[in-house]
């Protein structure tokens, strides 16, 4: 297992190298960097506080002024390393990558790491509530259909959790802001932030009431279009499990049904959940919705990525991408090694010949 171990964490390496590759290629080739947007921004805010000195000046004031345009955007070409050969560039961001030293965000102003601090408890305490509600609702859903199937109670759940896959989130936002946050009829949750202004100087148990009333429209909106998926997959494999020869011989033994389900069925059930389970477990702690963060005001990273592409921001992009590509890759071989946990027959080693 160890070899297995030691062979993934080297094809790390030339994954991230790749997606490194074609994140700088496609960088490089998106019209506007940071170079440029920042000279639009100093001539808005020249022509803002010069008013008409330009007409007064002549040609004279044009050409001054595209002379020191020409010297600015030397400098700053030069300060971000931008005027270096492309292949410099490339290689440099990869030491820079590769020692986990991001840098200085553009636009922010602040160290790459420090940013994303910053941000990440929006995302991870709304990853959090979603993993768990997602996780000990859906797999005790899933067995109960199982149990009930071609019922009406199966029917009728089938239909609840398809409707709500089928309505976006940021869908569901809206109508939940209309209709609970003071839209058009009631205004019963808040629609900014994770607490409420004076949140320092609540008591303990005010704290957890406060915050608690913030999550609940954006966890409402996180969390709907989960449960389908990881339910119906929970059903099918119990079903799965339930018309095997082993089951069928278990019950004929005089084994009762409860028992038959839950030590026999629901552990080889759970392979296919235990899969998806470290994937599933980082995805909701670390990453964020940019519409729904934007949509109830949430400051985390889904937000803080869409700004940073639109500013083009690159130390941010190539560190947040960098940094979720390592987190995919290590939570697909914690997947693998998983499945060791569940079904120990499984091994990874090469069959003799």
């Amino acid at each position: 297992m160890w070899a297995y171990i030691i062979k993934r964490l080297l094809l790390m390496v030339p994954t991230l190298f790749g997606i490194v590759l074609i994140t700088f290629v496609v960088l490089q080739m998106v019209p506007g960097g940071p170079v440029e947007r920042m000279i639009a921004q100093f001539r808005a805010h020249a022509r803002g506080t010069e008013g008409g000195a330009m007409s007064l000046g002549g040609e004279s004031a044009l050409l001054r002024r595209s002379q020191m345009d020409q010297e600015q955007v030397e400098y700053l070409k030069k300060l971000y390393g931008f005027d270096k050969p492309v292949h410099v560039q490339f290689f440099g961001w990869l030491v820079r990558l590769f020692t986990f030293d991001f840098g200085e965000s553009y636009y922010h102003h602040k160290r790459v790491v420090d940013l994303v601090i910053e941000k990440l408890p929006v995302s991870v305490s709304l990853g959090a509530w979603s993993f768990f509600l997602v996780y000990l609702t859906c797999i005790p859903l899933g067995i109960r259909k199982a149990v009930k199937h071609g019922t009406r109670f199966d029917a009728f759940t089938s239909v609840l959790i398809l409707v709500g896959y089928s309505v976006p989130g940021f869908v569901l936002g809206i109508f939940l802001i209309v209709l609970f946050g003071g839209g058009s009829f009631w205004s019963l949750f808040p629609l900014r932030g994770l607490t409420s202004d004076g949140f320092a100087d609540f008591t303990l148990w005010e704290k957890v009431l406060d915050y608690l009333w913030h999550l609940v429209l954006p966890l409402t909106c996180y969390v709907i279009g989960s449960f389908s998926v990881l339910t119906l997959l929970t059903k099918n494999s119990i079903l799965d499990e339930i018309n095997r020869q082993y089951v069928q011989t278990a019950v004929a033994k005089g084994l009762s049904q409860r028992k038959v389900l839950f030590k026999h069925v629901f552990r080889n059930a759970m392979i296919p959940i235990i899969l998806g389970f470290p994937g599933s477990f980082l995805a909701m702690f670390f990453t964020g919705s940019l519409l729904i963060e934007t949509l109830f005001s949430l400051d985390g990273l889904g937000l803080l990525s869409y700004e940073s592409i639109i500013s083009r921001d690159y130390p941010v992009v190539m560190a947040t991408l960098f940094f979720f590509s390592l987190l995919a890759l290590i939570s697909n071989l914690l997947s693998d090694l998983s499945l060791i946990l569940v079904d120990p027959r499984i091994s990874f080693e090469s069959a003799p010949r």
